[in-house]
């Protein structure tokens, strides 16, 4: 627990190869199954104050109370996955804090000294944000909005892995339009 953020919800590993990274994580390590999407729809994205459209493909499975994200970089777009993987890292790189008052928690980590880097929407009130923390790479801090579908698809996940039994070790991602009135 952080006294200053809550519990650390997710840890998003940037990888080269997520087929395998989702194959290493299933197979060796047991944790599954991993939700996939080889495009995520990222609405209303940012990086350093400018738009982009960025290709990533993700992959999401918890271990316990943790949720576990892989990410590979799909195309060039400006951001602080393809910052940490240019200066040769993969790995960690960043812990997720969920909020369900994204407004408010945000305005207190601004307010704190923490300067925003990258944002998007994945899905109504699915907002994210990373903070620049380049002063201990790997550990980036995302504060990610878990009031609507994505709050629901991350409780599915959740509970998938808690009877997880090593089948269909890899699923596609649950459809946050369906979700949405789920989320309501």
């Amino acid at each position: 627990m952080s006294r200053f953020f809550g519990q650390i919800r997710q840890a998003g590993y940037v990888v080269p190869d997520i087929e395998a990274a989702m194959d290493y994580w299933s197979r060796v390590l047991g944790v599954g199954p991993f939700f996939y999407n080889p495009k995520v729809p990222i609405k209303n994205y940012r990086y350093k104050g400018e738009s982009y459209e960025p290709h990533n493909s993700v992959a999401l499975a918890n271990s316990g109370p943790l949720q576990i994200e892989l990410i590979q970089c799909r195309n060039d777009v400006p951001s602080m996955y393809k910052d940490f993987t240019d200066a040769g890292l993969t790995g960690l790189q960043h812990v997720a804090y969920w909020t369900s008052d994204y407004d408010a928690d945000l305005e207190r980590l601004v307010a704190e000294g923490f300067k925003p880097v990258m944002s998007g929407e994945v899905g109504e009130r699915g907002r994210f944000i990373y903070f620049d923390t380049h002063y201990h790479p790997g550990t980036v801090i995302e504060l990610s909005e878990v009031a609507g579908p994505k709050g629901e698809m991350f409780r599915l996940i959740r509970e998938a892995s808690e009877t997880w039994d090593g089948k269909d070790p890899v699923r596609p991602f649950p459809d946050l339009s369906k979700l949405a009135a789920a989320a309501g």
